[in-house]
């Protein structure tokens, strides 16, 4: 069959397929068993969905390498392979909303459970588009459907990306005010005030060496995530017919690598083990959302 008249404008690499169909396989596997080993049961919905909707897409793709006139595993793997980071993403917002709780609150701008309500609500919505758009893409018979459907895709990435920015944005304001002891005025408001300098106290996380390697992971994740939503972002905007998305090594390496890369992270830097059991972190969290977190040691500190 001529490359030109695949779907993908080339033939899928099997032998690709096939290593990225068993990284992602070994990994979503390692996810489950963590999740149940440290009771993160966030982890499911978030780090073990994207794992599976990888496998997904990437069997998908492992399909036409073999079938490539079908046209079944070509919207299969458009489809997954365009949703998969999404819950990936979330975790991300999840993990930072406990390291604050962690360090700070007062070094927040919101509360951590504001931080996890609103991004993680926006990477839903970004989901929804992108679905929607993947499902039209996929079923459409016609160039202009096609092309109709990708748009809306593109428009889902883009919210992603703008809502990654601003979580980069708001986390590295948290980190340059927790460094340099600056907490948000209005967080301190109704603190206890100290007698002698007339300074309000505060509750202040102490930067372990497991929360430092929990930040560097979250760091590092963010970056493999956003230079895969800005990849997806210029393919999309090139058109199904344009030289990116008829690349094949620029899929390999833009978003299946990132993805895989940000995934396996979390293996190795497990939240489980570096931030404790979900219970751990629910049980010893302030309703109100200040502080104290239970194996991380707190000191009181007063305003540099």
């Amino acid at each position: 069959m001529d490359p030109a008249d695949s779907p993908y404008n080339y033939i899928p690499s099997t032998t690709i397929a096939i290593i990225f169909v068993v990284l992602y396989s070994i990994s979503t596997i390692c996810h489950v068993g963590q999740g149940i080993y440290y009771r993160m049961w966030w982890v499911f919905p978030t780090i073990c969905l994207a794992g599976i909707m990888e496998v997904l897409g990437w069997s998908g793709r492992l399909w036409s390498g073999y079938s490539p006139s079908l046209n079944n595993p070509f919207q299969i793997q458009i489809v997954t392979t365009i949703l998969a980071p999404t819950p990936l993403v979330a975790a991300n917002f999840v993990i930072l909303g406990v390291l604050i709780k962690r360090l700070g609150p007062v070094y927040s701008r919101l509360t951590p459970r504001m931080y996890s309500i609103i991004f993680c609500t926006c990477d839903v919505v970004a989901l929804i588009i992108q679905g929607v758009g993947g499902g039209i893409a996929s079923a459409a018979d016609t160039l202009p459907g096609a092309n109709k459907g990708g748009n809306i895709m593109l428009g889902g990435i883009v919210f992603q990306l703008v809502v990654i920015t601003v979580y980069v944005i708001c986390a590295a304001e948290f980190l340059v005010r927790y460094i340099k002891d600056i907490p948000i005025a209005s967080r301190t408001a109704n603190s206890q005030v100290d007698v002698a300098s007339m300074k309000p106290v505060y509750s202040r996380g102490v930067m372990s060496g497991k929360s430092l390697l929990m930040l560097g992971a979250l760091a590092l994740s963010t970056i493999f995530l956003y230079i895969r939503a800005v990849y997806r972002t210029i393919e999309l905007s090139d058109g199904w017919n344009g030289v990116i998305i008829s690349t094949e090594v620029y899929f390999n390496v833009f978003d299946g690598a990132m993805v895989v890369l940000a995934i396996y992270l979390m293996n190795f830097a497990h939240p489980g083990f570096l931030l404790g059991s979900e219970q751990a972190v629910l049980s010893s969290a302030d309703p109100s959302g200040s502080l104290e977190l239970g194996t991380e040691e707190t000191v009181m500190a007063e305003r540099r």
